[in-house]
């Protein structure tokens, strides 16, 4: 497994959020608050002190976009908080990016903002538990194909407010993304996205395109999405890994970044091991060869 300490996150390269520069290579916390599957109902909560060196690893080794919301919590942790309680005072240069339109209540049962009072009360609710007096970057997370330009209008007016600096959207449609950007400029789009999700590709172009970052999530879960890893990897995929010497996540991950100068990673993690193992695989580069052959994977053309 590839785990130099001598790699950081701006070996991948760096992008801009508006007018915040970013490396390429970042950090998400959903996977901090818990061990087992993210929001499930059996996982136990993780350990605070190695949670919170964790956070603070990832900055030392120059992460700077950090991806959360209030509703990534657990029993008796709340990734927001751990931050805070990692992080702040802040350095100047990291990005915080959050997410609203979920929520969950006190008993981790879901509940979805679907007015914009609501929906304020979560962009609050994010500032308060991240200690902030404004929030980096807020991503409209969406449902279906309904029509987003209520809510997104809603966010555009708080970010006026100056209680946001930019805004995203995340599990978007084309549609849903060109109806947000006809309100206000869009930085960001999170959707999932990895090898074997070639339903994305068209938008992933698109957000070349226009200049807007396409963040994947459950880049390196793929279909185990919350749960995370576990599906058998094929063998062209396995000897990719062996001739770099690295783990198959690694090269899940890293094959994201070759999908454009656009594209933004942010592997969660809760352990101190895999988050340098993350970090490292935005250094690795892949031939010719090994990314005709992990195209075809991606493509479902396995083996031919």
């Amino acid at each position: 497994m590839t785990t130099s300490e001598n790699i950081t996150a701006s070996d991948a390269g760096t992008w801009r959020l508006g007018d915040l520069t970013v490396n390429r290579m970042g950090f998400g916390a959903m996977r901090l608050t818990q061990h087992g599957a993210a929001f499930g109902a059996d996982t136990t909560p993780s350990d605070r002190g190695r949670a919170i060196g964790v956070l603070r690893h990832a900055v030392e080794l120059g992460v700077n976009h950090i991806d959360t919301a209030a509703f990534y919590f657990s029993p008796l942790r709340s990734a927001n908080e751990l931050i805070n309680r990692a992080l702040a005072p802040y350095p100047e240069d990291l990005v915080i990016t959050t997410k609203v339109g979920p929520g969950r209540d006190h008993t981790g049962e879901w509940a979805w903002a679907d007015t914009p009072r609501e929906l304020r009360g979560q962009v609050e609710e994010n500032i308060r538990q991240l200690g902030r007096d404004h929030l980096d970057v807020v991503n409209l997370r969406t449902r279906g194909n309904r029509s987003i330009a209520e809510l997104f209008g809603a966010l555009a007016e708080l970010r006026d407010a100056g209680l946001i600096r930019h805004l995203g959207v995340s599990n978007v449609t084309p549609e849903q993304l060109a109806e947000a950007r006809a309100i206000a400029p869009v930085v960001c789009v999170q959707n999932a996205y990895g090898i074997g999700a070639a339903d994305g590709d068209a938008l992933l172009r698109l957000c070349g395109e226009q200049g807007i970052a396409f963040v994947p999530f459950f880049a390196i879960a793929g279909q185990g999405r919350e749960a995370g890893t576990g599906a058998a990897e094929s063998a062209e995929l396995l000897a990719v890994a062996r001739a770099h010497n690295a783990s198959p996540q690694q090269i899940r991950l890293a094959w994201t970044l070759t999908r454009g100068s656009h594209v933004l990673a942010i592997p969660g993690t809760g352990n101190p091991d895999h988050l340098t193992a993350n970090v490292a695989a935005g250094a690795l580069r892949f031939t010719d060869e090994e990314l005709t052959l992990l195209e075809g994977l991606h493509l479902g053309k396995e083996g031919e």
